[in-house]
């Protein structure tokens, strides 16, 4: 029997269908990848299936009593609340059973009734059996894997940055062992290693789970089935990512053949008709409408734009755009061990590699001015142009369009230079006119692209800019990263981003503790 069944699912947003008559089944040994390019509705998806939407169409069935875990990036995080003592939270139930078992020890210490010594016993052989006294180890095993105990166990939850905040409350999800995981881009903000941790615990899972991630080099390794949304449905595949993408072409070639031969036949019908709808062929044209009424009408392609840019130049004589010396970076205390001694050339291409929260965004933030060193200094060449790309999806109001957050930005540019820098990115008209909020975290990335190309610069900062954003996308901003004549220097945990030889020099942060 299937843990999921997803029957005749239909979904639109605003004038969009997202998908039409979709059914998939998620079995108890399926381990499934979501993919599709920005927009198609994937988190959309997730949101349905754990009841934080109701469909437009459809049902959504899970098995009796199964147990989903999901990754809410929205969870709420009590101020005052430890790092330990919220992961501890996974175990509330058990933690519960162990306060009844000492009210129990108590009761029988002052009345000595054998009935209540049972009753503890009981609980006691429950609480070996869920490894209750194993907690501190399974929290540290976790913590340890997605890097969490660099952060420190009595950190304050509501001090974490977005990236900690996000595998805190991926590590408590992880804890409480659900029969079902539900991930919606679990990797945003986990680097190499602790997306290696991550691979191998899903793939030691027991229990059936469905992410949603833009990382195929991250799907490839942790998938066996893969449901793929396109043409306004769901498809699903059996077998790895490669297999199951190339299966998708094959079929979508065969679609795109079967939609254009029935588009020549419904022109041809429709002329006809015109042609007679008056006169003695009047009947047979009455005739050819009721055919046309009851076709099953192919849905059109979607007009998926595919974004190509480049970022703006601004010229400058130096073959050296930025130096440190010695610098140390940090807030209270240093980050790390070793000071910083590197240099950014004119056109060089400047990887920073490391875990989360080891300082590479404090890295950039210091070299922006952001920040002041601990210790040591940097310098810029006196014609250095920076532009600087923020991981954080924050906007000034999220009730407004992409268009009109542009033209707040930028009073003197013309609407229609904006709406082709909108469209450049890929996105439509309909998404440029739509309340930011509203947008898929990959279109919200766009906007944040389209933003940069009115920022002509020679030295760019880009801190994680893959982020949320599909492959077809990714593709167009490593050729705009290697085309661009200036400096640049970008944090990113994809490693399958870095393809190639176009990275001058690595960074690699965590060599310098």
């Amino acid at each position: 029997m299937s843990l999921l069944t997803v029957s005749d699912l239909s979904q639109s947003f605003i004038d969009k269908t997202l998908y039409e008559d979709a059914n998939f089944v998620l079995n108890k040994e399926d381990h499934m990848g979501v993919t599709g390019q920005n927009g198609v509705g994937k988190s959309t998806l997730i949101k349905i299936l754990t009841g934080e939407i109701i469909p437009d169409e459809g049902q959504v069935k899970w098995q009796k009593n199964v147990k989903v875990g999901y990754l809410d990036q929205y969870a709420k995080l009590t101020p005052g609340l430890t790092l330990k003592e919220f992961l501890q939270t996974a175990f509330a139930d058990l933690f519960a059973q162990e306060k009844q078992l000492n009210d129990l020890y108590l009761k029988y210490s002052e009345n000595g009734d054998n009935e209540l010594l049972d009753k503890a016993g009981k609980i006691q052989t429950h609480l070996e059996e869920a490894g209750f006294y194993d907690i501190d180890t399974a929290i540290d095993q976790v913590a340890s894997g997605l890097g969490l105990l660099e952060l420190g166990y009595d950190k304050d939850v509501s001090q974490m940055s977005g990236g900690q905040r996000s595998k805190l409350i991926l590590a408590k999800l992880l804890l409480e062992k659900p029969q079902v995981l539900v991930l919606d881009e679990p990797t945003n903000y986990l680097d190499v290693n602790h997306i290696d941790w991550l691979v191998s615990y899903l793939n030691d899972f027991e229990g059936a789970f469905i992410v949603v991630s833009h990382d195929y080099d991250f799907l490839g390794r942790i998938t066996n089935c893969i449901i793929d949304i396109d043409f306004g449905t769901i498809t699903r595949y059996t077998g790895d990512l490669k297999h199951s993408m190339k299966q998708k072409a094959q079929d979508r070639e065969t679609y795109l053949k079967a939609y254009q031969n029935q588009q020549r036949k419904i022109a041809k019908t429709e002329a006809y008709i015109r042609k007679n709808k008056a006169g003695t062929r009047a009947k047979s044209a009455r005739s050819r409408q009721k055919q046309l009424d009851r076709m099953d009408k192919l849905t059109p392609p979607q007009n998926n734009k595919r974004a190509k840019f480049d970022f703006p130049y601004v010229a400058t004589a130096s073959n050296l755009l930025l130096q440190t010396q010695d610098l140390v970076i940090g807030y209270d205390h240093a980050l790390v061990k070793h000071a910083f001694n590197f240099s950014v050339g004119g056109s060089e291409k400047v990887a920073v590699t490391g875990f989360n929260g080891i300082g590479k965004t404090t890295l950039l933030k210091t070299l922006l001015g952001q920040l002041k060193p601990v210790y040591g200094d940097f310098e810029l060449s006196a014609t250095a142009k920076l532009a600087y790309f923020k991981q954080d999806l924050v906007w000034p109001n999220k009730n407004m369009t992409p268009l009109q957050y542009l033209a707040e930005c930028y009073e003197r540019i013309k609407p229609k230079e904006l709406r082709q820098a909108l469209a450049r990115m890929g996105l439509t008209a309909q998404q440029a006119m739509s309340p930011l909020g509203e947008l898929s975290g990959g279109e919200q990335e766009k906007v944040k692209l389209a933003k940069m190309q009115f920022e002509p610069a020679n030295l760019l900062f880009l801190d994680e800019p893959t982020n949320h954003l599909d492959n077809e996308t990714k593709d167009a901003l490593r050729k705009a990263i290697i085309n661009f004549p200036g400096g640049v220097i970008i944090v990113s945990h994809e490693r399958d981003f870095f393809r190639g030889d176009w990275v001058d020099k690595t960074i690699d942060i965590e060599k310098m503790n």
